[in-house]
């Protein structure tokens, strides 16, 4: 089995999806990390880069290509990335949601927690600015993936779960559940 784990900015989904690999023995693709990766090398921030892919399509299709190569050619992983359940169609296709606000907060206390922001971002002083952040972020994204793919990625009907994480009290609640419906699913 194949799970695609996409999702809002803040709403645990590469947290959730590192348990669940854990957890079910699978391995961890995670394609955040590898635009990020991408960015870092062109000596810009994820932000940046992102707004190179809005005229770049190549931005994009690279980390496409690869989730398909994977799709073809490997079983029993997790992929958490926002157009994994598009490139691997028959995977088990999840995503999580999360108020925007609370997603601003959980990245802002996270990045105090590990002193500072990750590689790929410029540090943010306050909640809103990781709020404005996110904005940017998400339209984006949204901008990109309608651009070059005619996709609207929060359409639920996408996916075959969809739950929203705003009230979870942490990624471990939420792998839990995900395990639950899972089992209850027969898929594990």
């Amino acid at each position: 089995m194949i799970l695609s784990l996409a999702g809002d900015p803040g709403s645990g989904k590469t947290s959730v999806a590192k348990i669940l690999a854990e957890r079910l023995g699978y391995r961890w693709y995670s394609i955040g990390d590898l635009r990020g990766k991408m960015a870092i090398e062109r000596g810009m921030t994820l932000e940046e880069f992102n707004k190179l892919g809005e005229t770049d399509s190549s931005t994009d299709t690279i980390v496409d290509d690869y989730q398909k190569k994977l799709g073809e050619t490997e079983d029993g992983f997790i992929i958490d990335g926002k157009l994994g359940w598009h490139f691997i169609p028959h995977s088990f296709k999840l995503f999580l949601s999360c108020d925007v606000d609370e997603a601003a907060h959980r990245i802002f206390t996270s990045h105090l927690a590990k002193d500072g922001s990750r590689d790929d971002e410029k540090a943010a002083e306050t909640v809103a600015e990781v709020r404005a952040s996110l904005d940017r972020r998400i339209a984006s994204d949204v901008m990109r993936y309608q651009k070059h793919y005619s996709l609207t990625v929060r359409d639920p009907s996408h996916y075959d779960l969809v739950l929203d994480t705003t009230h979870c009290s942490g990624p471990e609640e939420t792998a839990e559940k995900i395990l639950a419906i899972l089992k209850e699913k027969g898929l594990v």
